[in-house]
């Protein structure tokens, strides 16, 4: 029997056969006694380490922390397949130019036992997800992050993965931008959702170069003693528009008074931040109804996203 627990302690879970609750139509089912398999094959040094399945789980990846000191990472959805490779070998390239630790790359596995993707060994980083009620000082968090971000952007991008997902000009993903917000009518004021996409649109597109940008960091810092001491989930990691990586200042992650602060440290102009707007709106408005019902904490922080930009709810189903 397989038994689905996502709020059980770790010292529970690690003695069950468990699977993160599934998120999509067409993921692919990872459960400790695979992870088992495939460590036991292709990495026999691991396979006796414990498995704790990682809470909050991944929306692309399955994640259990191995040991004391390791992750393992397995994709669960077709989208997520490459992510494996771009990490291993982006982010050995990326961290020697940030002041955060980033996960290090130990190995990559291949598809076997019937999973269909490479998937991946890391360090572990210790730490834990970012939230206001984590923070020493949510302005000392905002000064960090766009320190982290400045950095980043910094970095040479030759060879690097080209934009993708929100990373793009908003032209490219404006159907889909339209699409997202009428699926969420019955939840949102659509009517302003789209007023912010189109206040977007109007905005000056990125005139300059590409920069590093890492894509999702909503959900993917990690704080320790109350400071920024991670980030992690660099499979959206490309070269594109900085605007993606601003978008984060709608997250619950800040106050009125520290987005003023990473906005001034980043010196963001009105373009950037109008389409930081739209990103914002496009993850948000496709999310909500997609995980309605199997994330709660994604629901809330695109509740909360949606109010930042001035978009009311219908509804708090």
């Amino acid at each position: 029997m397989v038994f689905v627990i996502p709020w059980l302690p770790c010292r529970l879970v690690e003695r069950l056969v468990v699977v993160p609750v599934r998120m999509h139509d067409d993921e692919v089912e990872v459960a400790d006694t695979l992870v088992h398999r495939l460590l036991a094959t292709q990495m026999p040094h691991l396979a006796d380490l414990p498995l704790v399945l990682v809470e909050p789980w991944g929306t692309d990846n399955a994640i259990w922390r191995l040991g004391a000191d390791l992750v393992v990472r397995l994709p669960r959805i077709h989208w997520a397949a490459g992510q494996p490779e771009l990490e291993a070998r982006w982010l050995p390239r990326l961290a020697p130019h940030l002041p955060i630790a980033l996960p290090d790359p130990i190995a990559v596995g291949e598809p076997a036992d019937g999973y269909p993707y490479r998937w991946a060994v890391h360090r572990w980083i210790t730490g834990e997800g970012a939230a206001l009620d984590r923070f020493e000082d949510p302005v000392e968090f905002a000064l960090a992050l766009a320190k982290v971000v400045r950095a980043l952007q910094a970095v040479p991008t030759a060879d690097a993965p080209p934009a993708t997902n929100r990373a793009r000009p908003l032209a490219t993903y404006d159907a889909s931008t339209r699409w997202a917000i009428d699926r969420a009518n019955h939840l949102i004021d659509a009517a302003a959702a789209l007023d912010v996409w189109e206040e977007a649109m109007a905005a000056i597109p990125h005139d300059g170069a590409p920069v590093w940008v890492q894509g999702d960091l909503e959900g993917n810092c990690l704080v320790s003693d109350g400071r920024l001491c991670g980030i992690v989930d660099w499979g959206s990691a490309c070269a594109g528009d900085p605007a993606v990586d601003v978008q984060v200042v709608w997250s619950p992650l800040f106050t009125d008074e520290s987005r003023g602060v990473f906005l001034d440290a980043l010196g963001v102009d009105d373009a950037t931040l109008a389409r930081s707007r739209g990103a914002a709106i496009n993850q948000a408005c496709a999310a909500l109804p997609y995980y309605l019902h199997t994330y709660p904490r994604i629901v809330e922080r695109s509740w909360h996203k949606l109010a930042a930009l001035g978009v009311r709810p219908l509804t708090a189903a």
